[in-house]
């Protein structure tokens, strides 16, 4: 199957779980109709709900619209990229059961593809704009990335809420972070400041990460730890200050999800 096949696979998937909601819960007919089934494709359908939940007084909802729909039709990629963060979901997420529910339901997936739009933004020189959208997603998703941060595909915000990513971050394919992390610098330096996450890694609920460091592929950073080293490839992280206290037996953390200290 090709990627665009793949795509077109979830969005007929989506499809037909929002008409089975509408017929077995009809208060939510309405709701599946403007949300999923009015739209043409994945990408239209994210724009309309990123806008519905973004908007402000001061930022209206057609302009929202507009600035998704320009985003999302002229980056050719981000298809591939938003099927990738709905798998992750429904792959790691236990409580994820039907593509229908990631798209529409989890935060983490909304801020993560509307911090997408605006980490676009900021290398067309639309800065501001960019800042106005990082502005929008900390306020309504409790996430705050800084639209210069790098990340890639398959990526997971669990619940997301509290999640801070600074601006030199880089986030490669493939890694799950819960709820609390910080990404963060160690205080007022300037330049190549924050942390360097590579693929695979799993990131327990409120660890703290900070300087430009890298946690090695493969690697677990357990709940509540603060790292403030580097941390070799397929390596588990904990305590305060984070030691390596064993070694992975998996290669994905990111994907089996066991935040235990073992590997």
């Amino acid at each position: 199957m090709t990627q665009a096949q793949s795509t077109e696979f979830l969005w007929k998937q989506i499809q037909q779980e929002a008409r089975g909601i509408s017929c077995s819960e009809p208060a939510l007919a309405p709701y599946m109709q403007s949300a999923i089934l009015n739209h043409d494709s994945l990408s239209y359908a994210l724009s309309f709900l990123l806008a519905n939940k973004l908007q402000c007084e001061s930022i209206k909802e057609s302009v929202l619209r507009g600035i998704f729909d320009l985003v999302f039709t002229a980056n050719i990629k981000i298809e591939e990229t938003i099927n990738e963060d709905i798998l992750a979901l429904i792959n790691r997420d236990s409580a994820c059961h039907s593509f229908l529910s990631a798209f529409t339901h989890y935060k983490g997936f909304h801020a993560l593809q509307a911090w997408r739009a605006a980490h676009w933004l900021w290398h067309q020189n639309r800065q501001s704009l960019a800042f106005v959208l990082q502005n929008r997603i900390s306020v309504v998703f409790g996430v705050d990335i800084h639209p210069a941060a790098r990340i890639g595909k398959g990526v997971m915000l669990d619940h997301a809420t509290g999640i801070v990513i600074g601006e030199t971050a880089v986030i490669e394919d493939c890694v799950s972070i819960l709820q609390g992390v910080t990404l963060g610098g160690t205080g007022k330096e300037s330049g190549d400041r924050h942390p360097k996450v590579r693929s695979g890694v799993l990131i327990g609920p409120g660890a703290i990460i900070l300087g430009n460091i890298e946690i090695g592929q493969g690697s677990k950073i357990i709940a509540a730890s603060v790292v403030l080293k580097n941390i070799p490839p397929h390596s588990i992280a904990a305590g305060v200050p984070a030691e390596v206290v064993d070694v992975m037996k998996t290669d994905s953390p990111a994907e089996k999800m066991d935040q235990g200290l073992s590997g």
